[in-house]
């Protein structure tokens, strides 16, 4: 399925929640939506789904206009924050919700092969309030996948979880995404998350889309400072240097090689992941001028 948003822009008055972008995620694969707490990806998650409409542009699914309508006309799957599920419903019975509506055959089979997937099977008779708040979120995420929906929308959906189980639960999604049956659109605060689930990554800030491309090409090659910024975590470190044949050069004469842009000016700013820094012995002394702030 390919969706395209052509030109959206969502505005509350005075306000404007997403500034006017564009955006066609990669068919059959995942795109992350990276940027920190309202940065606009659940407002842009929102109008992917139909719940919410665009102040001005387009949303087509497959180059057919889908702009107006509601969500419930639509073959979406998402999964919020805070996970939801039927407390007076088994887990069965939630799982099994969305196929009894749309009176799907062998609703039994999907079921307990999707309980299986996320491994739950064995929870199947027990209560929403007889579990933890990790198998609660597998629960909801069941519900949701079962539905085998062309467009999966997930705003965050680990981000209550301990480490232990996102670490889990994060490679159990990535193991299911990668037959490439769905569109999954992934939001996250974290930029190693966003590695970790590959795919392709959309860096959003302040309601703008300021880059949009393979993870690895965004994190290794970001188009701006913002982007930049917003691809690392510890920050990234800038630092004033000259652009020359090699590459470009650091205060204190350090010279690195690398290739630049040819429309890069004289005057550039390096970044420099702490990550990245690999530091080795040679003979000498080497001087940045610097402030340390604490």
């Amino acid at each position: 399925m390919q969706l395209t948003l052509d030109r959206i822009a969502l505005r509350a008055g005075s306000q404007t929640h997403l500034s006017p972008m564009s955006l066609a995620p990669v068919p059959g694969a995942m795109t992350v939506l990276l940027g920190v707490t309202l940065a606009g990806k659940t407002s842009l998650m929102r109008i992917m789904a139909g719940l919410d409409r665009p102040t001005e542009g387009r949303v087509l699914v497959d180059g057919v206009d889908v702009t107006g309508v509601p969500v419930r006309q639509r073959n979406v799957a998402m999964v919020y924050q805070q996970f939801i599920n039927y407390p007076s419903m088994s887990v069965y019975d939630n799982i099994a919700s969305p196929l009894k509506l749309r009176g799907e055959k062998d609703i039994g089979e999907k079921v307990r092969a999707m309980a299986a997937r996320l491994h739950i099977d064995h929870l199947l008779a027990r209560y929403p309030s007889e579990l933890s708040g990790g198998q609660q979120q597998r629960v909801a995420l069941a519900r949701a996948l079962v539905k085998d929906a062309p467009l999966i929308l997930l705003d965050e959906p680990l981000v209550n979880l301990d480490y232990k189980l996102r670490e889990e639960l994060r490679d159990e999604l990535s193991e299911l995404f990668a037959e490439g049956r769905s569109t999954v659109v992934y939001a996250t605060t974290e930029p190693g998350e966003a590695l970790l689930l590959g795919g392709h990554t959309a860096v959003l800030d302040a309601g703008e889309l300021l880059q949009y491309g393979p993870t690895a090409e965004v994190f290794h090659r970001p188009n701006s400072i913002r982007v930049a910024r917003a691809f690392s975590d510890p920050p990234m470190n800038l630092f004033p240097a000259r652009r020359t044949d090699a590459g470009f050069e650091l205060q204190g004469q350090l010279v690195v090689d690398r290739d630049l842009p040819d429309n890069a000016g004289a005057d550039i700013t390096a970044g420099l992941r702490a990550g990245a820094l690999d530091v080795e012995p040679r003979p000498g002394h080497i001087a940045m001028p610097g402030v340390v702030k604490l």
